[in-house]
């Protein structure tokens, strides 16, 4: 076995977020997330089927989620679960720059 490890590879221009499988069995997916200045789309949210907990590793976002007024800021280390259904959206990334996520989604 070789250790991987979760800074390397990160390419200085992140034109569009990038989203790497890292492990995924049955209902369980980690997923490391790359964003630098990258937001949900204005009026889009997600949606999605499966809870989602992430954790911000280097960088920052806010969350916004819907019927909210305002959004959770994420700092390195700051963790959240976004239970499936609850819409939200990614209003803002670090842009000086990478974010750097990690992605748990399951059942």
């Amino acid at each position: 076995m070789k250790p991987d490890n979760i800074f390397a590879g990160v390419p200085t221009d992140i034109p569009k977020e990038i989203f790497e499988t890292i492990a995924a069995s049955g209902s369980v997916k980690i997923e490391r997330i790359v964003s630098r200045g990258q937001t949900t789309p204005e009026g889009s949210w997600y949606d999605q089927e499966l809870n989602e907990w992430v954790i911000v590793l280097k960088g920052s976002a806010e969350v916004l989620f819907d019927g909210e007024p305002q959004p959770v800021t994420l700092m390195p280390g700051d963790n959240l679960l976004i239970p499936a259904h609850r819409r939200h959206r990614v209003t803002r990334t670090d842009d000086k720059g990478p974010t750097i996520w990690v992605a748990v989604h399951f059942a």
